[in-house]
């Protein structure tokens, strides 16, 4: 059986786009393969609170590192952008079953106090949660499995 799978971007493959592979390694169902990239990877590596919020949920993205859309081989059913800017981005990017657009905020650009930043990425991360969830629930993606197989 081919795996069906999922794809992430945003741009700089830093903090949304991490958390949303993150949470959908952890939540996909068998046979879904999940990976995630930016149009403009960041070379700062992966954002320290993105860690820190996803490790409050008991999910390890300590490893992960940006990569971009040219590393990632091969055709995906799922394209899913958590931004705007990735959106507008790769217009083109192929999906062989559905590409969805989530506009979520840029957490790396979220300012105040340091708890106020840390509660920034937390909403992030439990949205992306929520989105995951949805969509791994859905008639349509659970229709999308059984036809893989």
């Amino acid at each position: 059986m081919k795996p069906l799978r999922v794809l992430f971007v945003c741009t700089g493959n830093r903090a949304r786009s991490q958390m949303a592979e993150g949470w959908a390694r952890k939540l996909a169902p068998p046979g879904v393969e999940v990976m995630s990239a930016g149009t403009q990877p960041n070379p700062k590596g992966v954002h320290p609170l993105a860690i820190e919020v996803m490790k409050e949920k008991a999910v390890d993205i300590s490893r992960h590192r940006p990569k971009s859309l040219a590393e990632l081989p091969g055709e995906f059913d799922y394209v899913i952008t958590v931004c705007s800017e990735a959106d507008a981005a790769c217009p083109t990017l192929p999906a062989r079953r559905a590409r969805l657009a989530w506009h979520l905020p840029d957490p790396d650009q979220a300012t105040g106090s340091d708890a106020e930043v840390r509660e920034f990425f937390r909403r992030i991360r439990d949205d992306l949660e929520q989105r995951i969830r949805e969509l791994f629930s859905s008639h349509q993606f659970t229709g999308s499995i059984e036809g893989a197989r």
